[in-house]
């Protein structure tokens, strides 16, 4: 009997958790940042556990948006907060579901003027909380909603993500090409100031002639510039993006194909109906006004006291006593009108911002198709300019031959389809940019398969 407490005080504290320091140094965690890498065999292993199929060959021979979209959902360092949230909001639920422990009060005392038959007075109480009208259901049921909120913010967390990684190749892309297409450009203005210097040394044109193409090639020069500094900021920016140092995206090539045409279009009524039922922050707000629900349940459920059971035994100089005692509090002053009051008022603002954001979220749909109807029509006609301009420029070469026209006026049908090709960039750039923003509305993959897209891929533990 009198080593029964020990015992059991002993088993407790066996079973009680132990503090594990994990320091936080700079100093590592730049080192570990600077050896992350899209190679390694741990980011393979987590590409495909959730492409649910095996690299043939590793790494692959280009990055696409799909395996840079699983680099960033595995480095991202904005996806980890929000994971490391959801864990914190769900362990919620284990504090949910625990029980009141009953507690133990013991009060030895010494009576000094009698010693027969015994001078000790001891009083031992167990008191044993029971919770009454279901508080502790409610409790589950509100941490479960909440766990799902903030599962439905991971969500969109990793929607951000990955519309922003869209965004950032998106802007390699662009930088490239427009690269590229002015560089033709400047060939072609190059030829055409050489031949007017040309003309103007042997007397047929004025200097104002060749100083207009000269200021157009110098224009060209500086747009080339700024496309050369665009992608040296914008691979960087990718690579911040996904969460890697820049250097971890020169082991392979990037792949573009995904941009090379416009996206399909989407009828009005499917795009509002997927997104209803596929937009994560639309669900979180629902799990969020069911928490309100069941924390105005739970107030509710506290107007009705609790009940604490007391048995106790006594030892009264010599004598064993026995009894069982009862504690209820009596609600005369207040019956949680205050906090059920409050709780209403959170339910009614958690449904009011349901309604909120299902109309923004409808207008950001029309919006973003409207945008996405423009941009291909722009990119429609911008094509069709540079179908025409390349027909000028074989026709153009075909006279030349047949020495109809001069060499200048095939290299000005060439500047003419450099300047439709570089425009028509710019309309597919814009279209790009639209489907983007369709995306981040629809919070539905253009290109990836669906299930990639549509849930938070599986945990993620980057060095």
């Amino acid at each position: 009997m009198r080593t029964g407490p020990i015992i059991l005080m002993a088993i407790a504290l066996a079973g009680c958790v132990r503090f594990q320091p994990q320091p936080l140094s700079p100093e590592n965690v730049a080192s570990s940042f600077e050896q992350r890498s899209l190679t390694s065999d741990e980011f393979r292993l987590y590409a495909e556990t959730n492409l649910h199929r095996a690299f043939l060959t590793w790494p692959p021979a280009a990055w696409d948006l799909e395996t840079l979209t699983l680099g960033a959902l595995y480095y991202n360092p904005d996806l980890a907060v929000a994971r490391a949230n959801y864990e914190a909001v769900f362990a919620g639920e284990t504090t949910a579901a625990q029980r009141l422990n009953p507690s133990l009060n013991v009060s030895p005392a010494y009576n000094a003027t009698t010693a027969v038959p015994s001078p000790w007075l001891v009083t031992a109480t167990l008191d044993v909380p029971i919770e009454t009208a279901g508080k502790r259901g409610h409790r589950i049921a509100q941490a479960g909603h909440l766990s799902d909120a903030a599962g439905f913010a991971l969500t969109t967390a990793a929607w951000d993500v990955r519309v922003r990684l869209r965004r950032g190749l998106l802007e390699v892309w662009m930088a490239q090409e427009s690269e590229t297409l002015l560089r033709q450009q400047l060939a072609a203005q190059e030829s055409i100031v050489g031949m007017l210097e040309k003309e103007l040394a042997a007397g047929g044109i004025t200097p104002a002639e060749v100083t207009r193409e000269r200021i157009a090639l110098d224009q060209t020069r500086l747009a080339l510039l700024e496309a050369q500094n665009r992608l040296a900021q914008a691979r960087p920016q990718l690579a911040a993006v996904i969460g890697v140092p820049s250097a971890a995206l020169d082991a392979r090539p990037i792949s573009f194909d995904f941009f090379t045409q416009p996206p399909a279009d989407l009828p009005p009524a499917e795009a509002r109906r997927r997104a209803l039922f596929n937009r994560a922050d639309i669900l979180g707000a629902l799990a969020s006004y069911a928490a309100s629900e069941s924390a105005l349940q739970l107030e509710i459920a506290k107007q009705y006291p609790d009940v604490h059971l007391s048995p106790g035994y006594e030892f009264d100089q010599g004598d064993s006593k026995w009894g069982v005692g009862l504690n209820v509090e009596l609600p005369v002053l207040n019956r949680n009108r205050g906090p059920i009051a409050e709780a209403e008022a959170r339910r009614r603002e958690s449904a009011a911002k349901f309604n909120a954001l299902q109309s923004r979220v409808f207008g950001e749909i029309e919006t973003a198709l409207a945008g996405c109807q423009n941009a291909q029509k722009t990119y429609a006609a911008a094509q069709a300019l540079w179908g025409h301009s390349q027909a000028q420029e074989r026709a153009t070469a075909e006279t030349f031959k047949a020495g109809e026209v001069s060499a200048q006026s095939v290299v000005a049908a060439k500047l003419e389809t450099a300047h439709a090709a570089v425009a028509r960039l710019d309309a597919l750039f814009k279209a790009q940019q639209a489907a983007a923003t369709l995306e981040s509305a629809l919070q539905l993959p253009l290109e990836l398969p669906e299930p990639l897209a549509s849930t938070p891929p599986a945990q993620a533990n980057p060095p």
